[in-house]
């Protein structure tokens, strides 16, 4: 499995826009084969800043998903509402069983 997190700060102006603009990519991404699970948060601590977490089925569906020109047309879209650049890191998980 593929884990997915990162995240970026909206300036206080294009919150909201920034906000609506990563659900409609969380939910388009969730139909995508391979996604098990995508969704985004508010940072409790930094409330303009949104913290996405992914899992994918493996790194194909991984780059899949990075080749869908609406995934593209999502980075491209929210770059402008930012306060800074995002922060994305993927890793290469394994469920442990029993802990």
């Amino acid at each position: 499995m593929i884990v997915v997190t990162g995240s970026v700060t909206a300036r206080q102006e294009t919150f909201d826009d920034a906000r609506q603009l990563s659900l409609e990519h969380v939910h388009r991404s969730r139909t995508e084969p391979g996604c098990i699970s995508h969704s985004v948060h508010v940072d409790c601590e930094n409330p303009l800043r949104l913290v996405f977490i992914e899992q994918w089925a493996d790194r194909a569906a991984l780059v899949a998903h990075f080749a869908v020109p609406a995934s593209r047309n999502f980075v491209r879209a929210l770059g402008p509402l930012a306060a800074g650049p995002p922060m994305i890191e993927i890793y290469d998980a394994t469920r442990l069983e029993g802990l």
